[in-house]
């Protein structure tokens, strides 16, 4: 199969309000921490030395990267809907990361999914705005709309959110405009809009699933299109940085190199010793692809494991400019065919172990 897939996480909090009277008096807030890029943000604070809170659904398991911390990190249960616990998991914070959002592929999740991620940070910005507490937002690339053909896309290019018709997107775009609004009313925040995030302890979810996809069944067909990607230890070494940084109402685009469909799978294929692609997965391939994928996914109740807009995003070349966030704060990005073999060797290791 070809990546066509774009890649999401899915943290939604819950409810449980805690004693502030065990809080430290300075403290980071991470929403989403049990996620693939909040849990990497959370180790590098915690190696730091900096005192951390995170945020996690009622009995959310804590991911494997964070358990050799977890007497360092202060877990509270707190939904991103009710004010009321995330006031109280707020308490003695300067700064917030907001990782967490909700992401779904069903069609019947569409404007749940808008509402809650878009209210949630809503929620966030307003009670920063009142604490005067810091934030950095994570948006992403699909809040970023495209640039002239040969043009690099850059953090001027802004989706249409009118004409826009993906749940995803929509909730990114609207949910950078309460980052923005609480801008306006004073608040001190960045936002960072990472391209597709790739790393270790993705497992078999978002970016991991094409891993485990190329190990299982082998990679034949391709796609003409290519994309921005980005290891994960960069988006949250980058994210640290502006976070410390005099930066404010801004948005960066974090992103290593633009890399193609094609070239991408035929690495993954090399460092798993499998043959690499071949056969073109033409636009027309894909249209049919996301609708089998429709009618699949209503006589199975399941998610679709391919949607409309992911699978038009294959086809297409949307290639980003790291320009700005280089810039910024001196970061250096890993090259992706460097992350490509360390994912792939621990594939193998962990394969080995089982």
């Amino acid at each position: 199969m070809c990546l066509f897939l774009i890649f999401k996480m899915i943290v939604v909090p819950s409810t449980r309000i805690i004693d502030p009277v065990n809080y430290n008096l300075k403290m980071i807030l991470i929403t989403g921490a049990t996620g693939f890029l909040g849990s990497e943000l959370a180790l590098q604070l915690l190696d730091r030395g900096d005192d951390v809170r995170c945020t996690k659904r009622e009995g959310s398991i804590m991911p494997l990267l964070l358990r050799p911390y977890q007497h360092k990190i202060q877990w509270v249960s707190a939904d991103m809907l009710d004010i009321f616990a995330l006031e109280n998991a707020l308490e003695g914070v300067t700064q917030v990361y907001h990782c967490a959002a909700w992401v779904s592929l069903k069609r019947a999740d569409k404007k749940k999914m808008i509402h809650t991620n878009v209210t949630g940070t809503a929620n966030l910005v307003n009670l920063c705005v009142k604490m005067n507490i810091r934030l950095l937002h994570v948006s992403s690339i699909a809040a970023i709309g495209t640039a002239l053909p040969g043009e690099l896309i850059n953090e001027n290019n802004h989706l249409e959110g009118a004409t826009e018709t993906d749940g995803y997107a929509i909730s990114k775009v609207e949910s950078e405009m309460e980052v923005w609004r609480g801008i306006a009313e004073g608040l001190n925040a960045v936002i960072v809009n990472p391209s597709l995030i790739i790393g270790l302890n993705a497992g078999t979810e978002g970016s991991g699933s094409l891993f485990a996809t190329v190990y299982r069944w082998g990679v034949k067909f391709y796609t003409m299109g290519a994309m921005g990607f980005v290891d994960v230890v960069d988006v949250a070494r980058s994210m640290i940085l502006l976070m410390n940084s005099e930066i404010h109402s801004e948005r960066f685009i974090i992103s290593s190199e633009n890399v193609s469909y094609r070239q991408l799978t035929a690495e993954i294929a090399k460092n798993l010793n499998m043959p690499p692609p071949t056969l073109l997965a033409r636009p027309w391939i894909m249209e049919l692809a996301w609708r089998c994928a429709a009618l699949l996914s209503r006589l199975t109740r399941k998610a679709p494991f391919i949607d409309k807009v992911s699978a038009q995003t294959a086809s297409e070349t949307r290639n980003y400019d790291n320009f700005k966030i280089r810039h910024a704060t001196g970061v250096t990005f890993k090259p992706i065919n460097e992350s490509i073999r360390e994912i792939c060797e621990d594939w193998h290791l962990s394969l080995q172990v089982v």
